[in-house]
């Protein structure tokens, strides 16, 4: 299994107080040093479980033309009709639809790209720290925005941090492109995606899924033709 590469401060902090423990326990006799070690061996356990990086099939095959991606593991809060307030601006014709997934600390945090295209805008606003899955997070939560164009077809993905994520990691930028389910980043601890894609699209989840970062398709757009 991949660990990313921002995990391993978290998953070998936690073993200096537990060798420090255990071997104090060893040498003196005192059960309490090592059961003291025990919480700190777990608390590295779920570090490498929550930075796992596991492969999906869009790493091994490239997807559908069509088809848009979830960009993380987790739960769908929002399908369809946009948030009051939350769609990006210019607007395309007819509007924008709204995907929002909601990842707990048990996911999967590594983000992928839901489209193909080249990054024409990137921007990171400061916020609050607000439970991703209240609604008003939306409006209020510290964020990275991406705008993702491939042609004529514009694909808009938000980063947002919830109560728990303090820190947002983007690996790209304006004028690199991506791949459908490329990896380009992770939020760290419970955090939310937001994705805008044109009334044009179909969306294809609802409120309410489990999804699958690169693996489960959110929207498609209509076949070129």
């Amino acid at each position: 299994m991949r660990i990313d590469r921002a995990g391993w401060p978290f998953i070998t902090g936690p073993l200096g107080p537990a060798a420090v423990l255990a071997v104090a326990g060893a040498r003196t006799g005192r059960r309490w040093a090592r059961v003291a070690a025990w919480p700190f061996l777990v608390l590295s356990a779920y570090m490498l479980l929550f930075f796992r990086d596991p492969d999906r099939p869009c790493d091994r095959e490239q997807p559908p033309a069509d088809d848009v991606l979830s960009p993380a593991d987790g739960m769908v809060m929002v399908a369809g009709e946009p948030q009051e307030g939350v769609a990006p601006e210019p607007a395309p014709p007819g509007g924008w639809q709204q995907v929002s997934v909601f990842l707990s600390v048990v996911d999967v945090h590594v983000n992928r790209s839901p489209y193909r295209g080249e990054v024409v805008e990137s921007s990171y606003r400061r916020g609050s720290f607000l439970a991703a899955y209240r609604a008003e997070s939306a409006h209020r939560n510290e964020r990275s925005e991406l705008w993702l164009r491939d042609g004529e077809r514009t694909v808009v993905f938000r980063q947002l941090v919830g109560v728990l994520a303090r820190r947002i990691v983007t690996r790209t930028g304006v004028g690199q492109r991506l791949a459908t389910g490329e990896r380009f980043g992770l939020m760290k601890f419970g955090s939310r995606m937001d994705v805008f894609v044109p009334a044009e699209c179909t969306i294809t989840v609802r409120k309410g899924q489990r999804v699958r970062g690169g693996d489960t398709v959110i929207a498609r757009w209509p076949a070129a033709g």
